[in-house]
């Protein structure tokens, strides 16, 4: 057609197949119109900036216009799992089919991007199975996430009952305080009561004998102004013969009268050591009180035995999961009994695990390491390096033992404190006597909490760190108490009985 004429499908400067150089055709140079262009520049059968084959102006080619998206992306910018606006086309491989899934990358892919392309040699499986495995953990999730939502709803409920309980309790402590107070006041006030009392009675008894003085002194002065008044009667006697007379029968009491007579001298009645026992009472009183009540709660024993008291108010307990026993049986022993060091009021069992009291008196062989006053027993095993864990049974051990280890240097001979288990540095242990439980080493006693009577308490030892822990079995593997302290020597398991029998657990 002529130059500037239309073309087939349109006129001139309209969409059409083919045209004049700088109008729509097939090809051009490049940077001109035709089917290859520079990169930006139009594609096949597209003018520049004009529209190609059999569209309408402004709208995109096969490959789209330039600057817009193509199959694969717009230009220079390639779709990641399909064209833009094509989903579930791959852009690698002329917009197969997504099928797969790579597990390496992450990523849905065709069937030959494992094979052929950029995901060669990577793990992928179906589509469907991929799905359906991501299902499954996300049922897993939600169903710990719903685990973690009843933990997080009870954590919330056990909080707001502290909270509640930390009020009643705050609340019940101080009715109690003010119960207490009123008790320490009503103890004063009786107090008071007491030493007056007991200023009266020995005032009272004081003006009784000093009225028993004053009425004798009274009796005298009578008696001497009597006889004072008979002298001067005889002494004006005008009859000499009667005056001589009447002397000579007074002459004894007059001379009687001559010597002295005593001077009493009273002595004044005090209390200044009943105020002065007051006044320490205050200084004591007030000495305690100077100090802040924090520290004060800290140095009472009484305060000691609440394993709360040393904690910080509104503190929370976080706990994953309870001591593991099985953590301690990795390092279970099933120590044994020796012959040589029990005493003969205790007799063993034929396995050896048990120890008992005996009724009578059992003739063992003389042996330097025996114990012959403390009913004490040593075992046959010693450790002197590693961890070690070991249990004994209490159910019949009566009302009171003791459990812990010794070195072989501890004393036999005697009960001195040499000798008893705890009382030196050669020995730890835990006692039990009626109700009361301690922690013994070098005579040092240390009060320990326990609410139930244990069944069964094991013994944890690790050489190296220093450690001999105490725990209750029968509650859960709850923690008694720790010693910590350099071993030099041999450790032996150590008990000792008042009556009944212990038994060492078979954990090997």
């Amino acid at each position: 057609m002529a130059e500037g004429q239309p073309g087939p499908c349109g006129a001139v400067g309209q969409p059409g197949r083919c045209g004049a150089v700088g109008q729509p055709g097939r090809c051009g140079d490049v940077g001109q119109p035709g089917r290859c262009g520079a990169v930006g520049q139009p594609g096949p059968c597209m003018a520049e900036g004009q529209p190609g084959p059999c569209m309408a102006e402004g709208q995109p080619g096969p490959c789209g216009a330039v600057g817009q998206p193509g199959p694969c992306g717009a230009v220079g910018q390639p779709g990641r799992c399909g064209a833009v606006g094509q989903p579930g086309r791959c852009g690698a491989h002329a917009g197969r089919p997504l099928e797969l899934f790579c597990e390496d990358c992450g990523r849905c892919v065709c069937a030959l991007c494992p094979a052929l392309g950029a995901h060669r040699g990577h793990r992928a499986c179906l589509l469907p199975q991929a799905v359906r495995r991501t299902q499954e953990l996300m049922s897993v999730c939600l169903k710990n996430l719903e685990e973690r939502k009843e933990e997080e709803d009870g954590n919330r409920r056990s909080i707001e009952q502290a909270v509640k309980d930390v009020k009643a309790h705050a609340d019940m402590m101080k009715r109690q305080l003010s119960e207490k107070m009123a008790e320490l006041q009503l103890l004063l006030r009786e107090e008071e009561s007491l030493a007056k009392n007991f200023i009266d009675e020995k005032t009272q008894q004081a003006l009784g004998t000093h009225n028993q003085h004053l009425r004798f002194c009274q009796e005298q002065l009578a008696a001497l102004e009597t006889f004072t008044h008979r002298i001067r009667q005889i002494q004006q006697d005008s009859d000499p013969i009667h005056l001589l007379e009447k002397y000579m029968e007074i002459e004894k009491e007059i001379k009687e009268s001559r010597h002295p007579s005593e001077k009493w001298h009273p002595v004044p009645l005090s209390f200044e050591h009943l105020l002065n026992h007051y006044k320490h009472f205050l200084r004591v009183l007030q000495s305690i009180l100077q100090k802040p009540l924090e520290a004060r709660l800290k140095e009472d024993v009484f305060s000691s035995l609440n394993p709360t008291a040393k904690k910080e108010p509104g503190t929370v307990l976080k706990t994953m999961t309870p001591i593991d026993r099985l953590l301690f049986l990795k390092h279970a022993r099933s120590p044994t009994w020796e012959y040589d060091s029990i005493h003969p009021r205790l007799k063993l069992s034929d396995d050896r695990l048990e120890v008992s009291c005996s009724w009578r008196r059992i003739f063992y062989p003389c042996n330097p390491q025996r114990f012959d006053k403390l009913w004490q027993v040593l075992s046959r095993d010693a450790f002197l390096s590693g961890s070690h864990y070991w249990e004994v049974d209490l159910l019949q051990a009566g009302a009171g033992w003791w459990i812990g280890a010794a070195y072989p240097t501890i004393g036999r001979k005697g009960d001195s404190e040499a000798c008893r288990l705890g009382w030196n540095r050669a020995s730890w242990c835990l006692k039990k006597f009626d109700f009361e439980y301690w922690a013994f080493h070098k005579g040092e006693r240390i009060p320990i909490r326990i609410e139930d009577d244990p069944d069964r308490i094991g013994v944890f030892l690790d050489y190296e760190a220093g450690i001999l822990s105490f725990y209750n079995v029968s509650n859960g593997m709850a923690h008694l108490h720790t010693f910590c302290c350099k071993f030099t020597e041999p450790v032996y398991p150590a008990l000792r009985l008042w009556e009944g029998s212990i038994r060492t657990c078979k954990l090997t």
